[in-house]
């Protein structure tokens, strides 16, 4: 097949001696992020997007790919080991891995953990392969009209399928919509929403406004909640290892229904969090030791991080193969894409094939070296908890403020990183998603030059987006999508009605 020739391609790209390097230092660097609660994939790879810069985009995004690798595989250390989860993810983790290491079965719960990742990680990427050129090539055929369509799709799927409260999704998108249209319109060449500074002519880089949501933001609401780390102590050995890997294929029918709906999650913004307690409640209705589930089942382990994993990986094949992040890191990565000079969608896989297939191959490399890795060195990151986060929060501090300066070289995109973590802070608080506004930021303005060129071409005529098969079904199935709460909440109650006897 043309794909493996393209892959085979990849890994003589990704096997070199500096790509390698740059997976081991993202993977040890992400490990690290996963570990220390606060932080996560989104933030990391928003810290640390500036200072690769420097680097040759192929370098720079498999050093950033495998940091995200890193902190998925960290985010179970801290949820086993201090039943604090490291990412939000890891929540459901928590309910049978930290009762595994009360009973001194640490060992067991993070080697099943990290298994049930690489395997969720492992058949996305291989999911990716395959898939993506396919939707690449198929997006070639899409005109303004239907580049619209699939964006309104995508911000129409979180809003109705993203499972918190669509007002307040729809309230963080209009915050996106609005930071996307401060400087230059790109049709008129006219000046909006600078308000006098000068700073503003450029915009706003949306590196400084995730900087500042996802790092400052979250280092705040660390602090408040004043986190004090005490945990088991594990090691994890080889002889632990091989039994826990021959525990494995009992386990196979729940391993297999954790990766679809990851799959599924990460295709549509479902997420990870919700991946994973939908994970884990499946693996619990059809188990045959439900017992044992919350009281320290490894199959409880397993489920949600398998399901975790799949959905944060294939968050990146519409990023790719259609330019639409599908999670928060996804968003960060295709910012620094477009960073780079590159621009994520179908002509990537035309123009960029180096690039392209070098990523996907290490992304199977990454995975392995993150295995490897995190079984290799859970005693020293479960070592790093016990630093006190006096310190741990300045070092976080000063690096989110060496990333906004080095955006533009400016300080006042320092302090505009400070206002937006205050944002992000507040944003928490009040359980507004962040994940949609870095969304509608990041695709904000593409979003509305695909539709003002769709006006021009139709003469302000909204027919445009039924005038065809493609850019019809695509618009309809979006506008379904906002709609879903409302569609589904109709009919529960009809089903209610239904149940009642008369």
């Amino acid at each position: 097949m043309e794909e493996l020739g393209y892959l085979m391609h990849g890994f003589s790209v990704a096997l070199t001696g500096q790509h390698i390097l740059m997976m081991f230092i993202g993977v040890t660097l992400g490990i690290l992020i996963g570990v220390l609660p606060g932080l996560g994939g989104p933030n990391g790879v928003a810290i640390l997007l500036p200072l690769t810069f420097s680097m040759e985009p192929t370098a720079g995004i498999i050093l950033l790919s495998c940091l995200y690798w890193g902190a998925l595989f960290g985010g179970a250390i801290t949820s086993i080991l201090f039943n604090i989860p490291g990412e939000p993810w890891s929540v459901a983790t928590t309910f049978d891995g930290y009762p595994m290491a009360q009973k001194g079965k640490a060992g067991e719960a993070l080697t099943a953990a990290f298994s049930g990742s690489f395997i969720g990680a492992f058949f996305s990427v291989v999911l990716i392969t395959f898939l993506a050129p396919l939707v690449a090539s198929f997006a070639l055929k899409f005109g303004p009209p239907e580049f619209f369509a699939v964006y309104l799709l995508t911000f129409c799927s979180f809003v109705g399928m993203g499972g918190g409260s669509p007002f307040k999704t729809i309230l963080v998108m209009m915050l996106g919509f609005g930071l996307a249209t401060i400087g230059m319109d790109t049709i008129t060449g006219g000046l909006r929403m600078t308000f006098g500074f000068d700073e503003l002519l450029r915009g706003v880089d949306f590196l400084i406004v995730v900087i500042g949501l996802f790092g400052i933001g979250e280092i705040l609401l660390t602090m408040e909640e004043g986190l004090a780390f005490r945990g088991k102590q594990a090691g994890i050995n080889l002889k632990v290892v091989l039994q826990t890997w021959r525990q494995l294929p009992r386990y196979w029918a729940s391993l297999v229904r954790s990766w679809v709906v990851g799959a599924w999650m990460g295709v549509t913004p479902g997420g990870a969090t919700a991946a994973s307690f939908m994970g884990y409640g499946i693996a619990r209705r059809f188990s045959k030791e439900k017992d044992m589930f919350g009281k320290g089942s490894l199959e409880g382990v397993i489920a949600p991080e398998t399901a975790a994993h799949a959905s944060g990986t294939t968050a990146l094949l519409p990023m790719l193969a259609l330019g639409i992040p599908g999670s928060a890191t996804a968003a960060v990565l295709l910012g620094g894409l477009m960073v780079w000079g590159l621009q994520p969608g179908p002509m990537l896989f035309v123009e960029q094939k180096d690039f392209v297939w070098g990523l996907i191959a290490s992304m199977y490399l990454g995975n392995i070296v993150g295995l490897i890795v995190v079984l290799s060195t859970v005693p020293f990151f479960a070592a790093i908890l016990r630093v006190p986060f006096t310190i741990v929060a300045p070092v976080i501090i000063l690096l989110c403020a060496i990333g906004a300066y080095t955006v533009h070289g400016a300080m006042f995109d320092v302090w505009l990183m400070v206002v937006f973590g205050v944002v992000g802070y507040i944003l928490k608080k009040l359980d507004y998603p962040l994940a949609p506004l870095v969304l509608a930021m990041v695709l904000g303005d593409k979003a509305e030059d695909a539709f003002r060129q769709t006006m021009l071409l139709s003469h302000g005529s909204m027919e445009i987006f039924w005038s065809n098969y493609l850019v019809g079904t695509i618009t309809t199935v979006a506008l379904i999508t906002l709609m879903w709460p409302v569609i589904s909440g109709l009919f529960s109650k009809r089903v209610k009605v239904a149940e009642v006897p008369a």
